[in-house]
């Protein structure tokens, strides 16, 4: 066998069997997205985010979730959220609003967005977070579950850690529509299935049972909608007559067949533009 011969294959069980990642420079960004093929945190150095402040009827949510993270920011113990309910009312801008609230005095607290599809590596990324000197929030937007997924398996990993235990320095906030994170039909397939039905759909729930946090967000009523849209207006200096607001406002939900925070700023991105007002 020729030299170039012996080269390519030692060129393709390198790339079935790639070296070690060298650790990556965390004080690079404060916040981080994990890749794979090949394994990979990219550094993100700004963070779309709105201010906490804008994040309007929340407040429990908000509060509860941000006592949380600056606890375990501080270095104290802290649980894992799942932050579960309507479409729309800020799961996923709170948990990056919170961040960047806690950021100036807590450097060290950094975000690590992690797709659900990528669940199956998250023992190689948590490895990789294992003793760094950093406290590390995972963050998985809009997870959830369907027929013949394995990746809720990769979850525990997260939520457990396995024989190692989950790292101290490690925690997972979590955004869905469900509360129990699978559809109840395939709970109910699991029932029928499974020579212990009980177990099974036991097995299924207590996914969410191993978050120590379930903040619930729940649609807006009409009074909330208007809230949010005046709290924006109140923050970027936009006056509007009231009653104009009321009727611009209610028009646009009603095009849109829904109110929720998304709807609101939508709404408000739509009335800065015309005021001349940059967001």
């Amino acid at each position: 066998m020729d030299l170039a011969a012996l080269e390519r294959i030692a060129e393709a069980l390198e790339r079935l069997s790639p070296a070690p990642q060298e650790a990556p420079d965390f004080a690079a960004a404060p916040a981080f997205v994990w890749h794979v093929g090949p394994d990979r945190l990219e550094p993100v150095e700004d963070v779309a985010r709105v201010e906490l402040e804008l994040l309007v009827g929340i407040d429990r949510a908000r509060d509860t979730l941000l006592d949380n993270t600056r606890r375990f920011a501080q270095g104290f113990s802290a649980n894992n959220a799942l932050l579960w309910g309507a479409r729309g009312m800020g799961k996923s801008s709170l948990v990056k609003a919170v961040h960047g609230r806690l950021l100036s005095k807590h450097p060290e607290l950094k975000l690590i967005e992690l797709q659900r599809d990528d669940l199956s590596s998250v023992t190689r990324l948590l490895a990789l977070l294992r003793g760094a000197p950093y406290q590390f929030i995972l963050f998985c937007d809009d997870l959830s579950f369907s027929h013949d997924d394995e990746h809720y398996k990769s979850l525990k990993a997260v939520l457990d850690g396995g024989i190692e235990g989950r790292p101290g320095n490690v925690v997972l906030y979590a955004t869905s529509n469900r509360r129990h994170l699978m559809p109840r039909d395939m709970i109910e397939n699991e029932r029928s299935t499974a020579i212990n039905p009980s177990e099974a759909v036991e097995e299924k729930v207590s996914l969410s049972d191993r978050f120590g946090l379930w903040l619930g967000f729940h649609p807006c009523d009409q009074d909330a909608f208007i809230e949010m849209i005046e709290g924006y207006c109140d923050v970027f200096g936009i006056e509007i007559a009231r009653e104009t607001l009321l009727a611009e406002a209610i028009e646009w939900q009603a095009t849109r067949g829904a109110r929720s925070g998304r709807v609101a700023w939508q709404f408000f991105t739509d009335l800065a533009g015309r005021h001349g007002v940059r967001l």
